[in-house]
């Protein structure tokens, strides 16, 4: 199979090239803790008040997580990761503060810091752990708002926190903005390929990312390539393009807010029905429920993974495909917010059977799928990288007792990240993305 990409960029120097340039904030310790606690008790509504009280420390949400499995260190416990919210919750709202503040001493700054490793480079915000909590506790929720916290003290990672800035304030992604669309665009219609901008109206709002740019322009002519072929009213928007959202990576909710509703007004002004998001793990969620509440009312519109489209498409008989004269199996990497988050487990799957592709299933899919271990921003941060590394190991060995040569998936996170283990390790596995793998079997 040949729907790979080049080479992915060093995302770890591109993080550290923007941290490089960021300007934090002054501010006292008094004020960084007034600052997390003020966004932790924001965050705590009565379902986590209710979680906060369930634990019963079982472990099993430590059995759940990529990152204790592989090092099996105890501080790697998800619900440990809490810690900081759980006492401000103690201290503050809990029918009980009145004694917790005697005997449970207030969170400080140094603690507040020293917790950014937990929140952000050991936590993919995969969500394994709260589907596999027997209490049912959401856990992943309560992460975020642990991120939240450390964002608003200024306590969260500088390579994040400078892109999450950069976005929120310019719009563009590592420099990369509506210049830059057109450019790939451009290189796009060399090809033959309509791409229509800027459309005043068009049924359908089709995403992209900064992300995919510095790569090649491979994946938005593969998406242009699909949406032409099954005959949409489609159009991207250079006021409204870029899918991923560093706000919601980095815990900074006003930033975060300020993304989404680019996209949203974009979509609102050309009378878009739908939007599409691309292969972009957190970008799917991100926009699909948290961007209605940041909004304060209902979206205007369906949101769809462009898996999700793919599979609808294909059902309707819109999108046609040649089947694989070979059909030799693969196995597929189900993107943890796509899949155990959104519920979207078996549309890429029906897309791989509608290309006479087999799929060979890991021991743990679907649902209970194992993180790769680059998603949540954990991959632009360098000191990470050997943290990832053993998470990867773990999916590496997966992959290879189902005895497949290619390894399919529909997130560009999970694709990265998978490439990176394949250069790291000097792996033999094709990695292949499911839009370009369609786009180029188009019947």
């Amino acid at each position: 199979m040949s729907a790979t990409m080049e080479s992915v960029p060093d995302f770890g120097a591109l993080g550290e090239r923007a941290a490089s340039s960021l300007q934090p904030e002054s501010l006292t310790d008094a004020q960084r803790v007034a600052r997390a606690r003020q966004a932790f008790i924001a965050g705590i509504d009565a379902d986590m008040a209710t979680y906060l009280e369930s634990c019963i420390h079982c472990g099993m949400c430590a059995e759940a997580c990529h990152f204790y499995i592989a090092t099996k260190e105890s501080k790697y416990t998800p619900i440990y990761k809490i810690e900081p919210l759980k006492k401000v919750y103690r201290r503050e709202l809990s029918p009980l503060r009145w004694l917790y503040r005697l005997t449970t001493r207030d969170v400080t700054a140094a603690e507040l810091e020293e917790w950014q490793e937990l929140a952000y480079d050991s936590c993919t915000q995969c969500g394994r752990c709260s589907l596999l909590c027997p209490m049912g506790i959401h856990i992943q929720s309560m992460i975020q708002v642990v991120r939240n916290g450390l964002a608003a003290a200024g306590f969260a990672p500088a390579e994040l926190q400078a892109v999450s800035v950069e976005q929120r304030d310019h719009g563009t992604v590592f420099g990369a903005g509506p210049d830059q669309l057109l450019t790939v665009i451009e290189q796009v219609r060399a090809k033959g390929v309509e791409v229509p901008l800027d459309k005043p109206k068009a049924e359908v709002l089709v995403l992209s990312s900064a992300l995919d740019f510095l790569r090649d322009a491979s994946v938005l002519e593969a998406t242009a390539r699909i949406m032409n072929h099954v005959g949409a009213d489609w159009t991207v928007r250079s006021n409204g393009f870029e899918s991923a959202n560093f706000g919601a990576l980095t815990g900074d909710k006003r930033a975060q807010a300020k993304i989404s509703r680019r996209i949203i007004d974009a979509a609102v002004a050309c009378g878009a029905k739908t939007i599409i998001v691309d292969e972009c793990g957190h970008a799917y969620p991100v926009l699909r429920w948290e961007a209605a509440t940041l909004y304060g009312k209902e979206l205007p519109f369906e949101v769809l993974a462009v898996s999700e489209f793919l599979a609808q498409e294909a059902k309707a008989g819109r999108l046609k495909l040649r089947k694989k004269a070979n059909g030799i199996p693969v196995t597929f990497h189900d993107p943890c917010k796509l899949g155990r988050m959104g519920g979207s487990l078996q549309d890429a799957r029906a897309v791989l059977a509608a290309l006479g592709l087999p799929v060979k299933e890991m021991e743990s899919h679907g649902r209970t799928n194992l993180c790769c271990g680059g998603g949540g921003g954990v991959m632009m941060l360098s000191r990470a990288k050997g943290l990832r590394q053993k998470a990867f190991e773990l999916k590496r060995e997966e992959v290879e007792r189902t005895g497949a040569a290619t390894v399919v998936t529909a997130c560009n996170t999970c694709m990265q990240n998978l490439e990176l283990g394949k250069e790291w390790l000097n792996w033999d596995k094709d990695i292949v993305n499911l839009v370009q793998l369609v786009s180029e079997n188009l019947a």
